[in-house]
């Protein structure tokens, strides 16, 4: 969400397959990045180049829309609707573990610690795993063509994905890194050397 009109109001992007129930639904929360809450009473909504726009009692003035910018607007669970089969709050993909199945046998990539969206068709699971001392950090597209089995309760994501997509987003090794470092302060050395050639 971020301050939209000078009274207080918020934009948001719809990340929902009902929007129509903001009209019936009046008591949400805002989530914090820090995993703060924050309890907001909906005043009045409406839709806006793609958008929807907010009112929330108390928030009157772009200062106090300013302290909502960046939260995730929340419904209490017990208010949620019924999804189609295969479908998945967000919310309760946020912890699973998502595994791969490869030829050699299902590997663990890591945790969804968020979910993306704006970058392509399907979502992205923002996917963190700690290696050594580093954390890495995966995107990994929760699209149907790659999807094999979810299972929320146990907090479990099985996927299919494409040959070579992990390593394309894996960060260099010290080894690769000093590699890298070679060959372009020999590349570099070569330019100088044709340089003073000619």
């Amino acid at each position: 969400m971020g301050p939209q009109g000078r009274r207080g109001e918020v934009a948001a992007e719809l990340h929902t397959s009902f929007p129509e129930r903001f009209a019936e639904r009046r008591e949400l929360a805002g989530l914090a990045k820090d995993g703060s809450h924050r309890a907001l009473q909906l005043e009045e909504h409406w839709f806006h180049k793609g958008h929807v726009v907010l009112k929330f009692a108390g928030v009157n003035s772009i200062s106090d829309a300013e302290l909502l910018a960046g939260m995730e607007l929340q419904i209490p669970e017990e208010q949620r609707a019924e999804l189609e089969a295969g479908a998945a709050y967000t919310s309760d993909l946020v912890g699973c573990e998502v595994m791969d199945r490869t030829p050699s046998g299902l590997v663990v990539i890591g945790a969804v610690a968020e979910v993306r969206f704006g970058a392509g068709e399907a979502p992205l699971l923002v996917v963190r795993r700690k290696r050594g001392e580093r954390e890495e950090e995966f995107l990994v597209p929760y699209a149907e063509a790659f999807l094999r089995q979810t299972d929320l309760a146990a907090r479990r994501i099985e996927m299919e994905l494409p040959e070579g997509l992990l390593e394309l987003q894996s960060p260099l090794s010290d080894e690769e890194k000093q590699r890298q470092k070679l060959e372009a302060d020999e590349s570099r050395a070569a330019g100088e050397r044709k340089k003073r050639v000619r």
